[in-house]
């Protein structure tokens, strides 16, 4: 008489099943948080490259083209007129900016995104 085994089982355990879910969560977590702050900065490179492009020749010009700017784009928070560096190059404005984004992921635990820009 041949003795057979049983088929050999597959698939995920009830603990591997639970630590994938954890680490999915995990990372579901972080990107709700961070996608706020790389939206915001996506408005700013957009808000700083329109600036840029409007003609204004002077600094106090281009801060207040930027801050009114601001005010018709309700998610920029992080930076103000003030905060951006503005430059010539070839006879060319060009503005820039830099800041950083704390993310508060729980309690003791934050994540620190550093962002900078410069218009085209």
């Amino acid at each position: 008489m041949m003795h057979v085994s049983p088929a050999r089982q597959r698939g995920v355990s009830l603990l591997g099943l639970l630590f994938w879910a954890v680490v999915i969560g995990m990372l579901a977590l972080v990107a709700m948080k961070v996608l706020p702050t790389v939206n915001e900065y996506l408005t700013i490179r957009s808000a700083v490259n329109k600036v840029a492009q409007e003609g204004a020749t002077s600094v106090p010009e281009i801060r207040a083209a930027f801050d009114r700017q601001k005010q018709i784009e309700y998610s920029i928070q992080s930076i103000s007129g003030s905060d951006l560096i503005v430059t010539k190059e070839n006879d060319r404005v060009v503005v820039s900016f830099a800041y950083d984004a704390e993310v508060k992921l729980f309690d003791p635990v934050y994540l620190v995104i550093k962002y900078s820009g410069r218009s085209e």
